[in-house]
């Protein structure tokens, strides 16, 4: 099993960056997808959501209208499309799975991680 998130990079606030994140070594299609985000000194967030059912979408307030997330099962990829970004959403970015969960899932039912990708967002 593998997840492998990248896009992440330095942006002036204002822009935008693409997030993907590519699976490997089990069926990806039936599980539900999250991106999560870890700021310095700060607890792992929830940042979005996408329904393995019905593709039904959870977004965090703090990202409402700015991120969209999309997946494409075909080519076992999730993405996070991230405009209008602010020096706040610095954090490194991390791509989850989560399979027969609640919805939108909890942190704890999410059963595979990738390893991050890191987003700084200047002033």
């Amino acid at each position: 099993v593998q997840l492998q998130a990248s896009g992440g990079g330095l942006v002036q606030a204002g822009g935008s960056l693409r997030l993907s994140c590519a699976a490997s070594g089990f069926t990806f299609a039936d599980f539900h997808k999250g991106w999560f985000r870890q700021a310095p000194g700060k607890e792992r967030e929830g940042v979005s959501c996408i329904s393995s059912s019905d593709g039904s979408t959870y977004y965090a307030d703090s990202v409402k209208g700015r991120f969209s997330i999309s997946v494409d099962n075909a080519k076992n990829m999730v993405y996070l499309q991230m405009n209008n970004l602010k020096p706040e959403d610095t954090a490194v970015y991390y791509c989850a799975v989560a399979y027969g969960s609640s919805w939108p899932p909890q942190l704890w039912e999410y059963s595979y991680w990738g390893q991050g990708t890191q987003v700084t967002v200047s002033s």
